[in-house]
């Protein structure tokens, strides 16, 4: 199930290629569905290439090819055929049904997405984009999707969060007081903060006193995702 924006924003790439041939630009994008900043795009467009609806090219500049469309699980491209690779790089890794152990000691560990860096600290750019995988075992991982970040900054030092650390978020959009989250600001900034709720209003608090906490109004933050573990390098 595809998200509003993303469905207007598959749409817009599939009419303008059938149109001219050429997938529309970044700038056209933002302004056809009325975002404020090109990031948002990108996120959407991660989002299209993860669930199947499109294909980046490789070694082509703005080269997006439409692989179907929301009615149908069939290819919009004329390629034809249903398009089901084994893999799709980037995908968030999902925690599934048990499987068979290869011995009574080992179990086979969850491969996660890390999508880039998330600011502990002064909000950075938003996350732009995957980087690479690192394999997780099951029981560092909740129910549902997730995906890796890795931490800059040191507002969160009193929780326990350093500096290059890896973060393990669960992809979900709402959580409770109290809780670590990656917040996007405006649509522009991401951080790792904890969340508090103070009535109307929502207080993303650093775990460091030299870091003030930060209050915004509800539609200033939408939550992409909570803390569920850390991975460490020593």
């Amino acid at each position: 199930m595809l998200t509003k924006k993303q469905s207007e924003l598959l749409r817009f790439i599939n009419e303008r290629l059938k149109e001219a041939g050429v997938p529309p630009s970044f700038d056209e994008m933002k302004d056809a569905l009325d975002l404020r900043s090109k990031s948002g795009i990108h996120r959407l467009i991660m989002a299209l290439e993860e669930r199947g609806f499109i294909r980046r090219l490789p070694n082509r500049a703005r080269a997006l090819e439409v692989l179907k469309l929301p009615e149908a699980s069939v290819p919009a491209g004329p390629r034809g055929g249903r398009f089901s690779p084994a893999v799709i790089e980037g995908n968030l890794g999902k925690v599934r049904a048990p499987v068979t152990p290869v011995s009574d000691d080992f179990v086979p560990p969850i491969s996660i997405p890390v999508m880039g860096r998330i600011a502990a600290g002064t909000p950075i750019s938003a996350i732009q984009s995957r980087s690479h995988t690192i394999s997780v075992p099951p029981d560092f991982l909740a129910s549902g999707d997730h995906f890796a970040l890795e931490v800059r900054g040191d507002s969160m030092i009193e929780a326990g969060i350093l500096d290059t650390d890896t973060v393990i978020i669960r992809k979900q959009d709402t959580a409770d007081s109290g809780d670590i989250v990656v917040a996007l600001i405006d649509d522009e900034e991401a951080t790792l903060k904890r969340l508090r709720r103070r009535g109307a209003s929502i207080a993303l608090e650093a775990a460091n006193p030299a870091y003030e906490t930060r209050i915004f109004g509800p539609d200033r933050v939408r939550i992409q995702g909570k803390l569920v573990s850390l991975l460490r390098r020593y």
